[in-house]
C-alpha cells in the first residue's frame, strides 16, 4: 500500500480532488492530511473524508523534527502540497528527496516563486497579457517553485479573460492532471 500525505493551507478542493481519486483503491491511500491553518476549508473536507488531520505551528514546521518524524512514522510514500503556503524546510526536504512535490498554477518558470500563488499569478497572467497559461507540478526544494519539472497541462486564453476566468480554467487543469501524475509517480516507486 502507497501512502501519500496532503499538506495544505486553504479550502482543500485539490485534496479533495485527489482524495477522491484514491478512495477506492487497495494499493494507494491517502493517510493524512496536514495543514497550518486552523481555519482551512480542508479540515471540512478531510473529515468528511475521515482522512486524519495533523494541525501545526509555524515553529513546529521550522524549529522541530516533528512533522518528518510523522511522515517518517506513518511511512508516508509521497508528500503531496495541494494550496500548502509555507515553504518546506531543509530537514523535510532532505529526509524525502523527489518525494514531495507541488503544483503551481502557472507554466513555471514564469510566476514563480514567494508571493507568487493563487490570484495572485493569476491576475500577473492576465495583466502580462499571456495567451496561454497552465499548471506544473514539480519536485520541491529548498527554493520556492524550482525544484525539478515533473509535468506541464497548458491552456488558451482569452484577451477577455479576467483573473477569475483564468483561475477557472486552472482549477480544470488541476483537478484533471494532479490524480493521474501522483499515481504515475507511485507506480514507479
Amino acid at each position: 500500500m502507497k501512502r501519500i500525505a496532503i499538506f495544505a493551507s486553504g479550502s482543500g478542493t485539490n485534496a479533495e480532488n485527489i482524495s477522491e481519486y484514491f478512495a477506492d483503491r487497495e494499493d494507494v491511500e491517502v493517510s493524512l492530511i496536514f495543514t497550518n491553518n486552523p481555519m482551512a476549508g480542508v479540515i471540512k473536507r478531510a473529515c468528511r473524508l475521515q482522512i486524519p488531520v495533523v494541525f501545526f505551528d509555524k515553529k513546529t514546521f521550522y524549529e522541530t523534527g516533528k512533522i518528518p518524524q510523522i511522515l517518517q512514522n506513518e511511512r508516508i510514500d509521497l508528500v503531496v502540497l495541494a494550496g500548502f503556503m509555507m515553504l518546506v524546510p531543509v530537514p523535510l526536504v532532505a529526509a524525502f528527496p523527489n518525494k514531495i512535490i507541488n503544483i503551481h498554477p502557472a507554466l513555471l518558470p514564469k510566476y514563480g516563486g514567494k508571493g507568487m500563488y493563487g490570484h495572485f499569478v493569476h491576475e500577473a497572467v492576465v495583466q502580462a497579457g499571456e495567451k496561454e497559461s497552465g499548471i506544473t507540478i514539480h519536485y520541491v526544494n529548498e527554493h520556492y517553485d524550482e525544484g525539478n519539472i515533473i509535468f506541464q497541462a497548458t491552456c488558451d486564453l482569452d484577451p477577455a479573460d479576467n483573473a477569475s476566468a483564468v483561475a477557472t480554467r486552472i482549477h480544470a487543469l488541476e483537478y484533471e492532471h494532479y490524480p493521474k501524475v501522483i499515481d504515475e509517480l507511485l507506480s514507479k516507486q
